[in-house]
């Protein structure tokens, strides 16, 4: 054994991150104790050691040659935790996946090796939801690409792995915002207001179903976001604004202009499960403030879904109405934006302004 490693100025740090246990450091070094002759992972839970025992270590090889031998308790040479555990997850999703339909828990944790108490608890920690969630939003998303693709509605729901029509059927208006065959026909039927007007962002579209607002997108061009609207509901029943929808035309303007005021009006939110969750909890950040994803992810209960998190703020159909310009990247950077960055700061900036 070499009990003399050479100090590093980042030493010191590294004994922090020791004391605290912070997995965070999990992967960036390993310490080793002069006294067991054993090396250990940040994190590690055992006895701390005294500072003049421990030497520090790139990776789990260096220490090896130096003649440690890894814990028993951490496992510093394996791979860290976080990593495992995300592993984990990744092929939870892909058999739920490759599934024909929702899989039983039970045998999924029994396929993977784990119980089933800790597969739901990781799986809504990574994604922010349970596994027969995330199983229900593939469905959903299949049944939505079938039909698109103009298959008929029974082969959609045999595609996405739905045994029973009664059980879609059920959930089909929350899942797709209208009847199957409607969506099937891209919103054929389906009557939808529309306006394009000016703001001081720039081009505004606004849209709202029998349900609410189902649109607010912001841009340079009203051809283009009506162009880009049409795809989505290109044979809906498109209708021109009448008197009382240019009054709600009016209040989204003053939104734009003026954030801080708010929006008395109805919402037609269309997504999946997770998405509407994140969706709400943007609509709880109070005008003036932002958060990080990080924070966002923590606020719906999945703190590891940090991406995820951020995947729903960009399919937000509802600029300024769901404030997903509210929420920025950790570093205090903005991130992305729909509708474009300049926007975003500009939106960020007039909810700073006082009165």
């Amino acid at each position: 054994m070499n009990p003399s490693a050479s100090p590093s100025p980042g030493d010191e740090a590294r004994w922090a991150a020791v004391c605290a246990r912070d997995a965070g450091a999990d992967g960036a070094f390993v310490y080793a104790v002069l006294t067991t002759g054993v090396y250990c992972r940040p994190s590690c839970h055992a006895r701390r050691a005294r500072r003049e025992n421990v030497r520090f270590f790139e990776a789990p090889a260096d220490a090896e040659r130096a003649g440690f031998r890894a814990c028993l308790r951490c496992r510093p040479a394996a791979a860290p935790r976080a990593q495992r555990e995300a592993a984990l997850v990744a092929q939870a999703c892909h058999l739920i996946e490759t599934a024909e339909g929702i899989p039983d828990l039970a045998a999924l944790a029994a396929r993977l090796g784990v119980g089933v108490s800790p597969l739901q608890r990781l799986f809504k920690a990574h994604l922010g939801l349970t596994p027969r969630a995330y199983a229900a939003g593939l469905r959903a998303g299949r049944v939505r690409g079938a039909l698109r693709g103009g298959a008929p509605v029974s082969a959609a729901l045999f595609e996405a792995g739905f045994q029973a029509g009664s059980r879609f059927y059920a959930q089909a208006d929350a899942m797709l915002g209208m009847s199957p065959a409607r969506f099937r026909a891209g919103g054929k039927g389906e009557r939808i207001r529309f306006a394009l007007a000016r703001c001081a962002l720039g081009a505004l579209l606004v849209a709202a179903s029998e349900r609410g607002l189902c649109a607010i997108a912001l841009g340079d061009s009203p051809e283009a976001l009506l162009r880009d609207f049409q795809d989505d509901f290109h044979a809906a029943q498109l209708v021109g604004a009448d008197e009382p929808f240019e009054a709600w035309v009016a209040q989204v303007v003053r939104l734009v202009e003026t954030p801080a005021l708010g929006l008395g009006l109805p919402l037609d939110l269309r997504g999946t499960v997770f998405q509407l969750r994140v969706w709400r909890a943007l609509g709880e950040i109070p005008p003036g403030q932002t958060l990080s994803y990080t924070e966002l992810a923590r606020r719906v209960g999945a703190p590891a879904a940090v991406r995820a998190v951020a995947s729903a703020c960009a399919a937000n159909r509802l600029a300024v109405a769901v404030p997903c310009h509210r929420v920025l990247r950790i570093d205090g950077q903005p991130g992305g934006y729909r509708w474009g960055l300049a926007r975003k700061l500009d939106l960020i900036s007039r909810e700073a302004e006082p009165g």
